[in-house]
């Protein structure tokens, strides 16, 4: 939480898995926004002493241990994406760590900062109810064949696998609907970065709207 004069706006970032939510936090914290990224979070909570590694191994067994010390996040990957149940289990043990350490994130840049722009980047924020939490919501997005594609590409999957992973996500059709701000980047490099400059320019506005920003809007 902001201090009394501060002005902070909170904006959730989240789309399709494979879509460049990454590349897009990159450039938004180069234009100036604070980008916590999730999927980071959840990496070091199931690194070698963190938090998440024992109760994850006690949910899932030895098989999805790391020679490490920590969580094999392929193996445990193979049964997550598979098992809609173990999918839920992870999710219920590793979230609350999750949003745990984002606030914390958040209420310490609110106190160092008198103005600024929070993006919380996280492939789930439809699914769990989460965007609710942000002032407003980016949504990536691409075709979803090249999005099949560079799944494939980026993590060595095969088609099978691949299409399980993006199936176990809710439509990208359904996150479009909730989006204030969309970035299509099925396009080039050069497309996708002027569109991103463009919402960042769209959230500055809403950020000097505070403290009456408008109603969410879509676009």
């Amino acid at each position: 939480m902001s201090l009394p004069g501060h002005r902070l706006l909170t904006a959730g970032m989240t789309g399709g898995i494979a879509c460049g939510r990454s590349t897009l936090g990159r450039l938004f914290s180069r234009l100036g926004a604070f980008v916590i990224d999730m999927d980071a979070l959840a990496h070091q909570l199931m690194a070698p002493g963190g938090a998440g590694v024992k109760p994850v191994m006690e949910a899932f067994g030895t098989g999805v241990s790391a020679p490490s010390g920590g969580i094999d996040r392929r193996a445990l990957g193979k049964v997550v994406f598979a098992d809609s149940t173990a999918r839920a289990r992870l999710e219920g043990i590793l979230h609350p760590m999750i949003l745990g350490e984002s606030q914390r994130l958040i209420d310490d840049y609110g106190a160092r900062h008198a103005r600024g722009i929070v993006i919380v980047d996280a492939a789930l924020l439809v699914e769990t109810g989460g965007w609710r939490r942000y002032q407003r919501l980016v949504v990536v997005t691409c075709g979803p064949q090249l999005q099949l594609q560079r799944l494939m590409a980026r993590d060595h999957l095969g088609e099978e696998e691949a299409r399980a992973r993006v199936a176990a996500q809710a439509p990208l059709e359904e996150k479009v609907r909730l989006a204030d701000y969309v970035i299509d980047t099925s396009g080039t490099f050069a497309e996708s970065e002027s569109r991103a400059r463009e919402v960042y320019a769209q959230l500055v506005e809403d950020l000097d709207r505070l403290p009456d920003l408008p109603p969410r809007r879509r676009g």
